[in-house]
């Protein structure tokens, strides 16, 4: 069976990777297995992954909201965007998460010319900037221009001081950040140069879905019992993470839901970080 990915390539239907994907969201393996004789009945010639997504979301969620929230984590990155605003105060919050202090979109005179830093963070007496990389589709990659990029202006404001978290600070690190995934290419130029990546993918052990599913630092547009609308009006909040509203009905309030509405988000929420 060929299906269709986002990119247009054409590949085997692998239900293997569907099952481990699907597990991943929580749902034990019985519940995986229904799942996936559903979606075999409904799989045809040249069928979308989209769509197959789709199925297996509609199936889990009728399980559990929490399962189809944590399949759907991927997506909801996405939702930070369309500027990827919301996407740096993410990145922020996950450096924050990891006792990092964080300072955002700060404008900083290199040795050549100014720089707006999209995040600073401090740890140890080490600061690192951190350039955010958002894109809107799912298939768009950062490639090897991007790390060669950021390296030169890296390069500009390391050996400089600066009034950031106190008042004579220099810039040793630098971190790139992406909802996305690098290309080969990429990850060997900043091996190679000393940058740091993280993707949604790498590094393999340490990366975007792994330290959401180790701290339970899911962002609010990956539920699913809020509309886009009132995703949109929790991140003009500042409310960017599941776990901040877990014990903040206030701010449930402030959107606009009913009383029976904010039961069902903070159940899913509390489901999803496991807090009951």
């Amino acid at each position: 069976m060929k299906i269709v990915k986002h990119s247009g390539d054409i590949v085997d239907f692998n239900p293997e990777k569907l099952k481990i994907s699907l597990l991943k969201s929580g749902a034990n393996s019985d519940v995986v297995n229904d799942i996936l004789k559903s979606i075999r009945k409904e799989l045809y010639e040249g069928i979308p992954t989209k769509k197959i997504y789709k199925m297996a979301f509609v199936l889990l969620k009728k399980e559990a909201n929490a399962h189809a929230a944590r399949y759907n984590l991927r997506s909801a990155l996405q939702l930070l965007g369309p500027s990827g605003f919301f996407f740096e105060k993410y990145i922020a919050r996950i450096f924050q998460a990891e006792h990092f202090e964080t300072k955002l979109n700060l404008t900083l005179q290199g040795k050549c010319i100014s720089h707006e830093i999209d995040v600073l963070i401090k740890k140890n007496n080490l600061i690192s900037m951190v350039e955010c990389k958002f894109h809107a589709g799912r298939e768009a990659v950062s490639d090897v221009k991007v790390p060669m990029y950021i390296l030169s202006r890296f390069n500009d404001l390391k050996d400089k001081e600066y009034s950031i978290f106190s008042k004579k600070d220099s810039i040793s690190k630098c971190w790139i950040v992406t909802n996305n995934r690098f290309t080969s290419d990429a990850i060997a130029f900043a091996k190679c140069s000393g940058l740091n990546l993280l993707s949604w993918n790498y590094p393999e052990l340490n990366n975007l879905k792994t330290k959401n599913d180790f701290d339970y630092l899911y962002p609010v547009t990956c539920l699913t019992t809020l509309s886009l609308g009132e995703k949109d009006k929790l991140l003009i909040l500042d409310v960017l993470l599941v776990k901040e509203i877990v014990n903040n009905s206030e701010c449930l309030e402030k959107i606009g839901l009913s009383p029976n509405r904010i039961k069902n988000v903070l159940k899913e929420a509390s489901e999803l970080c496991k807090y009951i």
